[in-house]
């Protein structure tokens, strides 16, 4: 049979998921009267363990290595990266480690310290030879703030208050004189001190009203002038934080840690790199699950501290997934993909956004463990998505933070949704900066952000991103993902407009 129609054409249009998209919107309200409280830097701290690679072979090589460039055995690599970071402050020992850590092992001589074994991390030995001074002397080299995690869980008071003289007291003292023999003449003034590490599990399973006691009784002796930190809760255990609010003496007390880590279930934690959409979902619900913590812990601590006298710190925070295949499990080595730069974006616009009762975190771990922000590898270094996050992110760091409204799209699986987008603002020196992240990784985000009567002529950006969700930065490829600039915000009077790629972070400066 013969047709009579000589031509059919067909045209078949595939839509790319970038171009499928939705809308939210941010309206912010400027009043430089009224936006007075401040992201305090501590916020984008970090943490440093004895753990696995993090400290060895991670920060430190050892003063005699000749292969890789150090400065007193700390990696010159290390040092130039968390200085381009802006590291603020420190944490260490740990951690669990911290509770079986007695720090006067390993100080003086290295051939005379005692060698230990790391019960929680692997069962390997711990030979001491990086304690207190080259923590405190690191310190010094990165500018960054050092925070000491105490020994209370098999540690005593008098070693703890030891501890501060040795780091601290000017004049002449046992510990003092120890600290000078030991090639330090003029203490380091430490400020942030932690009584303790998660005394609800490995720090001792106690009882909250027990570690009350407990904390009062350590600080007595600690004395004064320095910020004390209470081991706090295991992410909802909200009458941890109500006892120890309750029952701690205003000016006993500086700071209360809360932890949380973006896991799906303990039981199954995911694979770093190979993890399906669904699981990344849940990861991000994990993630987003610290806006409840944050505000549900600060309204407790109003109850008792309505002047925010007190600091909310959350001094763990990440990402914790399986290790990598044919790795120690004990050394928490996971690889840093995409998914992570969303974790880190979405938990530092909250922080930023709760800056009032929230002034310090730390990132779970600096190095080679868990969420961490340099992976090393011989004397090569990798700097993770994570990190650019963390870098893209420092212009907040003591600026003045800008409240919002947002109206976001919603990201669902299996009838449970998300918000899709998460940000935070802030103005320093005249200059705004806005950071978003949109986490849906296959819808694009029309954005649209309404500024109000104060006047901006330019808008400039940059803008982290690629090709899918477990992409990361590996020694053969290790620039597969780094911020690039971001052209694609256009501002009109009082509005700005901009597209946002699925799964990417993007940080706008106004002026």
């Amino acid at each position: 049979m013969k047709s009579n129609m000589k031509h059919c054409i067909i045209y078949l249009v595939f839509l790319s998921p970038f171009y499928l998209r939705a809308q939210s919107s941010v309206e912010f309200k400027f009043n430089p009267e009224t936006d007075t409280t401040t992201i305090n830097k501590n916020i984008y701290g970090h943490f440093a363990e004895h753990l696995g690679h993090c400290i060895y072979g991670g920060f430190y090589v050892g003063d005699t290595n000749k292969s890789i460039p150090n400065t007193a055995g700390v990696r010159n690599d290390v040092i130039a990266a968390l200085k381009a970071l802006k590291i603020p402050v420190l944490r260490w020992p740990g951690g669990c480690f911290a509770d079986t850590y007695h720090w006067k092992d390993g100080v003086g001589p290295k051939d005379k310290r005692p060698s230990i074994v790391n019960k929680w991390w692997g069962g390997v030995l711990e030979d001491n030879s990086f304690g207190t001074d080259n923590f405190l002397n690191m310190c010094e080299l990165l500018g960054a703030e050092p925070y000491l995690s105490g020994n209370v869980g098999s540690g005593t008071v008098q070693e703890l208050a030891d501890w501060v003289q040795y780091t601290n007291f000017e004049g002449k003292s046992p510990m003092s004189d120890l600290r000078t023999s030991n090639g330090r003449e003029h203490p380091w003034k430490v400020k942030y001190w932690g009584i303790g590490n998660e005394a609800w599990g490995c720090g001792g399973n106690m009882r909250p009203e027990y570690y009350a006691d407990i904390f009062r009784k350590y600080t007595t002796f600690m004395g004064n002038g320095i910020f004390k930190i209470a081991s706090g809760a295991n992410s909802s255990d909200y009458a941890w934080t109500e006892t120890l609010m309750k029952n701690i003496p205003s000016n006993m007390i500086e700071g209360i840690g809360v932890h949380h880590y973006s896991v799906i279930d303990w039981n199954h934690k995911s694979s770093a790199t190979a993890f399906s959409t669904k699981e990344y979902f849940l990861t991000m619900k994990q993630a987003w699950k610290m806006e409840e913590l944050v505000t549900r812990h600060a309204a407790i601590m109003d109850k008792y501290d309505p002047k925010k006298k007190v600091a909310m710190v959350v001094d763990e925070w990440g990402g914790w997934y399986d290790v990598e295949p044919g790795t120690n499990p004990g050394f928490l080595f996971q690889q840093n993909t995409m998914r992570d730069a969303m974790i880190a974006g979405v938990t530092l616009n909250i922080f930023n956004s709760h800056c009032d009762r929230v002034r310090m975190a730390n990132l779970a771990q600096t190095i080679n463990v868990l969420q961490a922000v340099i992976l090393t590898s011989g004397s090569k270094i990798i700097l993770t998505p994570t990190y650019h996050v963390m870098e893209m992110y420092n212009v907040h760091q003591d600026a003045v933070m800008l409240p919002l409204v947002l109206k976001s799209a919603d990201y669902t699986m299996d009838n449970d949704k998300l918000p899709a987008l998460s940000v935070s603002a802030s103005r320093k020196n005249g200059v705004v900066h806005i950071s978003l992240v949109n986490i849906d990784p296959e819808q694009a985000q029309d954005v649209k952000l309404t500024l109000g009567k104060v006047p901006f002529s330019s808008v400039s950006g940059r803008i982290l991103v690629s090709g899918k969700l477990q992409d990361y930065n590996s020694v053969e490829n290790p620039s597969l993902i780094k911020p690039a600039a971001f052209n694609g915000a256009k501002i009109s009077g009082g509005t700005i407009s901009l597209r946002m790629p699925p799964a990417s972070v993007i940080v706008l400066e106004l002026k």
